[in-house]
């Protein structure tokens, strides 16, 4: 399968998806195309198009604020040669998301870790995102090594959405070295991002 590199590092709003648009109608065949960007804006932009498209997608952030979109193409697309795809606004929405435990409700745990996997992947396809998901207490293992909701947090990540999880629960449970997204936060900082969201949700 071929892999096409659209490099739009440095690019703004609407050119990193018209390049990425031209790239998906110049595919031969099947393949990847793996497009280079560094803001979410372009993230959030670049994923719609794929979503507009009905193609899978990705999002990584690389480092610092170097992302990369991975598009997979199943068979060649023509490209549009009049309506090009516009931007849109910033997807991230006033509310935070608190979850305070692996599980979602109370009854089977089994059936809770199933529930609140769903839920997150459910948050990656809100429209408005969240602002920022914070995890604390059980939560907290939801986002170190091993959880089965890593891609879609990392996913939220890469859109611009704020991972945060209590610095004092991975401690106590053992899993500060093992954090996989987003960074380790404080009660101070939880407490005022909570203070200052425009709604909350605890799943």
């Amino acid at each position: 399968m071929e892999t096409v590199t659209v490099n739009a590092l440095g690019e703004q709003c609407p050119i990193p998806v018209v390049k990425a648009a031209k790239a998906l109608g110049e595919l031969a065949g099947p393949g990847t195309l793996e497009v280079h960007v560094d803001n979410e804006i372009a993230v959030q932009n670049v994923t719609r198009l794929a979503s507009g498209k009905g193609l899978p997608s990705s999002c990584e952030r690389l480092d610092g604020q170097h992302f990369v979109v991975r598009i997979t193409v199943d068979a060649p697309l023509s490209a549009p040669e009049e309506e090009l795809p516009v931007c849109a606004p910033d997807a991230r929405g006033d509310f935070v998301v608190a979850v305070g435990s692996a599980c979602m409700g109370s009854g089977d745990d089994e059936l809770g870790k199933t529930l609140m996997k769903g839920f997150l992947f459910a948050l990656t396809q809100l429209r408005p995102l969240p602002d920022t998901v914070i995890f604390y207490n059980g939560g907290a293992a939801l986002t170190t090594e091993g959880s089965a909701s890593l891609e879609d947090l990392r996913t939220l990540e890469a859109q611009g959405v704020t991972i945060m999880t209590c610095g004092t629960c991975l401690n106590y449970y053992g899993l500060t070295e093992r954090l996989a997204v987003g960074s380790v936060s404080n009660m101070y900082t939880i407490a005022e991002t909570l203070a200052g969201a425009g709604k909350v949700i605890r799943p």
